[in-house]
């Protein structure tokens, strides 16, 4: 047989497979591509992004803290310079003083005047007086200046490091903006799934426990936050973060802590886990999150991204390490 009839041949035989497959392709691989994920898929993905986020997110208020001390401490060294030139300009006054009393008339004046002061060794203690007087000032001025160069130099240095500080700031917010829209698509979806993107109530109108002092107040604050929807870089009294929520907490009783669960960490005194009270700081994901305390083995804490304030065991998570606040 011909080549060419053979090949017609195989083509007439083939004919029906290809249009089967072809159809097939049209009408069962977009259903597979396209496939609805199921509500596991959807929260595993979301989980995933919810802790990548959170990390960007205590970065960022680190960025902000760093920032804001550099920028009270600019202020603080503008401030200082204020008195620094008083100083200056007073030392200053003194020697002009002194150099016009001294040449006050002119050369010739002066030359009278200590020759007529009735003996050469008068004259010679005159001039060695008015000397000292105005080296005295002299140094003092040029200390001054120093210092004023000093406090100069500081400045730019600052004023540098803000800078810096600032586009840290810039940058972890575009980063952080870029994450929150990934999120946003994947509430998108589990809206689909659940109905609802964000997270209803949690153990909201629960009654605090009865703790005393400045612990009990922290406490106290963090159990009418219950329900309070996660939001990034917050601290009430809408939304929170979770080092946002310890430090509304600690603040309402008085005290004073960074937005920043590491820096939070660094500063306050350690404590084992057999010491906690109510009140403690516990801090997990290597001091990427923090909760606070509240007896009974349970927490109070912002989780994350689409969820709210709420009650969970202290070993939700496996903990960093405890601190005291007060």
């Amino acid at each position: 047989m011909p080549p060419a009839r053979r090949l017609l041949r195989v083509a007439r035989v083939l004919r029906p497979v290809l249009v089967a497959a072809a159809v097939a392709g049209v009408f069962i691989a977009p259903s597979a591509a396209h496939a609805t994920p199921s509500v596991e898929d959807l929260q595993e993905q979301i989980t995933t992004k919810s802790a990548k986020l959170e990390k960007v997110v205590e970065q960022f208020n680190k960025a902000r803290e760093d920032l804001k001390r550099t920028r009270a401490e600019a202020a603080a060294l503008e401030q200082s310079l204020g008195p620094l030139q008083k100083q200056l300009d007073a030392a200053q006054e003194r020697v002009t003083a002194i150099a016009v009393r001294a040449y006050k008339g002119g050369d010739f004046a002066a030359m009278s005047s200590v020759l007529q002061s009735g003996s050469a060794a008068t004259a010679v203690d005159r001039l060695t007086t008015i000397d000292r007087l105005a080296s005295a000032n002299q140094r003092e001025i040029d200390a001054y200046r120093a210092a004023r160069k000093d406090h100069s130099d500081r400045a730019a240095a600052i004023a540098a490091l803000a800078k810096s500080q600032q586009k840290t700031v810039d940058d972890l917010a575009a980063k952080r903006k870029d994450i929150t829209r990934e999120l946003e698509h994947l509430n998108d979806l589990r809206r689909q799934a659940y109905g609802s993107a964000q997270e209803t109530s949690s153990n909201a109108n629960v009654r605090a426990p009865n703790v005393s002092g400045k612990a009990g107040v922290a406490v106290r604050f963090a159990y009418a936050a219950l329900g309070t929807p996660y939001s990034w870089g917050a601290d009430g009294p809408g939304g929170y973060d979770c080092s946002g929520l310890t430090m509304a907490a600690w603040r309402a009783a008085g005290y004073s802590l960074p937005h920043n669960a590491a820096m939070q960490y660094n500063q306050l005194p350690k404590i084992g886990r057999s010491q906690l009270k109510p009140g403690d700081l516990v801090f997990y994901s290597g001091l990427g999150h923090v909760a606070i305390y509240v007896g009974s083995g349970k927490v109070i804490h912002a989780p994350t991204f689409g969820e709210v304030v709420k009650i969970a065991p202290v070993d939700m998570m496996s903990p960093y390490g405890y601190a005291r606040v007060a």
